[in-house]
């Protein structure tokens, strides 16, 4: 009893954090809406009987021409179609209704079409399209009808238990009334073959067709048969997920069906998810700490109703400070999707930052922004020094954005040496930014080269440059130079790149004739084979040649010395082909030592081997055959 106590508890802990969520953060937008619709005007000029069906379901035509057109089009598409006989009649009705077209279908199409619930259909889908063609064409199925089309869709079943087939029979059983309620037994079959991707996404197998088609299956089933939601809080949000993942889907079956889902989805307020996401890039501006909050169901549209309260806890990302438990967010538009809460009472500073957002206490949606902050040059000083420090620096005070009125002067026994101090605007405090360079301009041709400023312990930003040793960046090029201090970060509002002053700069004569670094294309790499090893002499050759031929000069030798015993040696065709592929085999191995190669010596040497053998194996056979039968007659 314990046990089973647990386990409930268990499960209400976690239907409660479940619940808790409840939200996704983004939504069928505007843009991804007029997207679709431009799938479902390309639909329209498709060859595609499907595609146009589903486009005419979706937009309107006005045109009476096109209309027309498109009226002796679907008639010809579906003479034209591959599609299943049922299918391709159901969207040739269908996008005969939707177009609302004067001509009427052929008879005889119509007659079929009628007499097809009479016959015994081979699928759940073959008998959805049939049962949904005569919904179109205004057509009732008479109860006998229904009957036997239970009884088909239950054998079905138990032959066919695919998703797909469960699909579109959940459809078939919610038009069939209460001889259909068996198919409520097979919702949770069903939902539990969905499947996870990453934790965030819930599919099943076949993708956004299947997805949407068991969606809406399930969903209908329930409504019609007063059951409870087919799925859960939680797998709403992964199902609602995985949907507009397929936003950018290209087809307009795609399309229609992906809006459908979303819509049956958003139609059960009591699993639905809600859409709750900043507006605009998510930078606060340090002026005016202003949170702009969008809260939208999974079209893009106002919640109906709306969210009676709207709060947020504010939490500073660096160190997990909370800047506020609880701040409400008001509502400042008419279809209440916009809710707005000024941070500036908090105070707070520059740096990123998360909110956590709660609607009606039982939506809840983290959502991290960024406040910007503004820099402040409290004290900048710009000389110049003596490069062995032997004399004191010569130094001037810079305000921002004035420039130094006198232009300085440093040869290359001398360094050029700044000292900035940057602040936040608010709080005066040192900040360290995340780029803070000084860049030097010729006037005279724009050329200009860039050094970072390091910020030292008392963090303050330092330059120092040694006149001489720089004198290889700048090409030697002496000449008047405008000095910059640029500082930029991701969180500044008032990033900047500031004229300081004008600054001579004589290099040493003697040096200006030296090569710089230049820059354009390296000269061409021409590339070059490997020079081959040079041959030995002729006689090498000719003594390897000779030592490999000397095994079989000496055989002959040794056969004319000895002699060669050949009274066994017959005529038969085994003894020559033996020979023969002896020789031939040797013959190969000789083109092989000039030309060939192994691959092309291995495919000429396998016939004649297997020829050589089976002729060999004749051979000695019949050799003996023959020293058997004179054994037999010198013991007799």
């Amino acid at each position: 009893m314990f046990k089973f106590g647990l386990a409930v508890l268990c499960l209400l802990s976690v239907s409660v954090a479940t619940w808790g969520a409840r939200t996704v953060d983004s939504h069928l937008g505007t843009k991804d809406l007029s997207r679709l619709q431009k799938v479902f005007v390309d639909g329209l000029s498709s060859n595609d009987l499907q595609a146009v069906y589903y486009a005419s379901l979706n937009i309107e035509t006005t045109d009476a021409a096109t209309k027309e057109n498109l009226c002796k089009k679907i008639q010809t598409l579906h003479e034209e179609s591959k599609l299943n006989n049922f299918e391709k009649d159901y969207y040739l009705v269908g996008a005969n209704r939707n177009l609302r077209c004067s001509t009427k279908l052929p008879e005889a199409l119509l007659s079929k079409i009628y007499k097809s619930v009479d016959l015994e259909l081979g699928s759940a889908q073959e008998i959805y399209y049939r049962l949904a063609t005569h919904k179109t064409l205004g057509v009732q199925v008479n109860e006998a009808n229904q009957a036997k089309l239970v009884k088909r869709l239950q054998e079905l079943l138990k032959k066919d238990d695919t998703l797909s087939g469960l699909g579109y029979a959940f459809h078939v059983a919610t038009e069939l009334g209460a001889s259909g309620s068996f198919i409520t037994n097979r919702i949770e079959d069903a939902v539990v073959q969905a499947d996870e991707v990453d934790g965030k996404m819930l599919q099943f197998e076949g993708g956004l067709s299947i997805t949407a088609l068991l969606l809406n299956g399930v969903f209908s089933v329930a409504k019609a048969y007063n059951k409870p939601t087919p799925v859960t809080a939680d797998q709403a949000v992964k199902f609602s997920n995985y949907l507009l993942s397929r936003r950018s889907v290209q087809t307009a079956k795609g399309a229609h069906v992906l809006i459908e889902a979303l819509k049956t989805i958003a139609a059960n307020a009591n699993v639905a998810p809600i859409c709750i996401q900043l507006i605009g890039n998510g930078q606060l501006e340090p002026q005016s700490p202003t949170l702009n909050v969008a809260v939208l169901d999974l079209l893009g549209k106002p919640l109906s109703p709306a969210v009676k309260s709207l709060n947020a806890k504010v939490v500073l990302k660096q160190n997990n400070v909370v800047l506020a438990e609880k701040v409400q967010l008001l509502s400042k538009s008419s279809d209440k999707t916009t809710y707005v809460a000024d941070l500036s009472s908090l105070k707070p500073t520059r740096g990123i930052y998360q909110a956590e957002i709660t609607a009606d206490g039982g939506y809840t949606q983290k959502l991290q922004f960024k406040l910007l902050g503004r820099v402040k040059v409290q004290g900048l000083e710009l000389g110049i020094a003596e490069s062995d420090s032997s004399a004191a620096m010569r130094k001037q005070s810079v305000t921002y954005p004035s420039k130094l009125k006198d232009e300085l002067t440093a040869d290359s026994t001398q360094k050029l040496l700044l000292k900035a101090v940057l602040v936040d605007e608010s709080s005066s405090k040192p900040i360290k930014v995340h780029q803070a360079f000084v860049r030097l301009q010729n006037k005279q041709n724009d050329k200009e080269i860039i050094f970072v400023a390091e910020q030292d312990s008392s963090k303050a930003y330092k330059f120092d440059m040694d006149v001489g040793n720089q004198g290889k960046n700048f090409d030697y090029e002496s000449g008047v130079y405008n000095v910059y201090l640029t500082v930029g970060d991701a969180s500044l509002s008032n990033s900047f790149d500031w004229l300081l002053a004008e600054v001579q700069l004589k290099f040493n004569q003697d040096q200006v004739g030296k090569p710089g670094t230049k820059r354009g294309p390296l000269p061409e790499i021409v590339h070059q084979f490997r020079v081959p090893d040079k041959r030995p002499p002729r006689i090498v050759s000719d003594v390897f040649t000779g030592l490999c031929i000397t095994p079989l000069v000496l055989l002959f030798v040794f056969w004319g010395k000895l002699g060669i015993n050949v009274s066994n040696l017959s005529l038969s065709p085994s003894t020559i082909g033996f020979h023969l592929g002896f020789g031939g085999i040797l013959a190969l191995f000789f083109v092989f030592w000039l030309q060939l190669s192994m691959f092309q010596t291995l495919r000429l040497l396998v016939p004649i081997a297997i020829f050589t053998f089976l002729c060999g194996n004749r051979v000695l056979r019949r050799l003996y055959t023959q020293r058997n039968g004179k054994n037999s007659a010198g013991t007799s």
